[in-house]
């Protein structure tokens, strides 16, 4: 089995680092790293179209690009590696993804891009930033690759799985839970600074705090010291709602509706 790894948080990071040892431990299993130069965090799905992109191959052997998470995949699957690995694995990232951080997520994104190809992908993140329990946390990860592999679910139809890992020791993390995703209030204020020359700068603010952390949640079963799995698709249409707009359309089209000041 050929495996590719990248991530959002750079090719230095200690947690593709941890991956990539975890999983190439793995009888019979080719592993490849193709990541960011620099932290990419909240790139989400994003592509450099209007600027080359450069790779470049670290002492370890880990190539890196100077561009996006779903850069790295994209130029992987369409001729850097010359074969097509039969799963995509992003992380292990610095932080939790959970509820609407998949919507931004570098990491989420890096694995979209391979799903997007047919390449069935995981991405993996640590619920707390700052890398405790790492090796807990990528031998789980090496543990969910390798039960789907044993269960032949690498292969076709693809497959984007979202996983978040509470930062414990392997022997302490509670079982997996099949989740859905719970969702954030907005995010906070944005932070107003002024630059030397007397200018306005703007950092964007921290993330909303929980607001649907309800059971059956990814952000519940996290705080219970569950290992977290949302399976997740691409399609955003609002199909519950898609009748309701084609018979707003139709009153539209026969003027039943006519605009204010018209």
């Amino acid at each position: 089995m050929k495996i590719l790894i990248s991530n959002d948080d750079g090719y230095q990071a200690p947690g593709i680092v941890a991956l990539y040892d975890a999983l190439q431990s793995l009888d019979g299993v080719e592993v490849e790293v193709v990541a960011p130069e620099h932290n990419n965090s909240a790139k989400s799905n994003a592509l450099t179209l209007h600027s080359p992109l450069s790779v470049h191959k670290a002492f370890n052997g880990f190539r890196y690009v100077n561009g996006t998470p779903a850069d790295c995949v994209h130029i992987a699957l369409t001729g850097l590696l010359g074969y097509r690995p039969d799963l995509v694995v992003s992380g292990i990232n610095n932080g939790a993804n959970m509820g609407d951080d998949t919507i931004y997520s570098g990491t989420v994104g890096a694995a979209m891009e391979g799903y997007l190809f047919g390449v069935p992908a995981i991405a993996f993140s640590q619920v707390d930033k700052g890398w405790g329990e790492l090796e807990a946390a990528a031998a789980k990860a090496r543990e969910i690759v390798a039960q789907m592999r044993a269960q032949n679910l690498v292969g076709e139809p693809p497959w984007l799985l979202n996983v978040n890992i509470p930062n414990m020791p392997l022997d302490a993390l509670r079982p997996i839970k099949w989740c859905r995703l719970g969702r954030r209030h907005a995010a906070e204020r944005v932070i107003v600074q002024e630059s030397p020359r007397g200018e306005a700068m703007y950092w964007i603010g921290s993330a909303g705090a929980a607001k649907d952390e309800a059971e059956g949640t990814d952000f519940y079963a996290t705080a219970q010291g569950h290992v977290s799995i949302t399976p997740l698709k691409v399609d955003l249409t609002d199909h519950d709602n898609l009748g309701h707009w084609a018979q707003a359309a139709s009153r539209w089209a026969a003027g039943a509706v006519i605009a204010p000041g018209v």
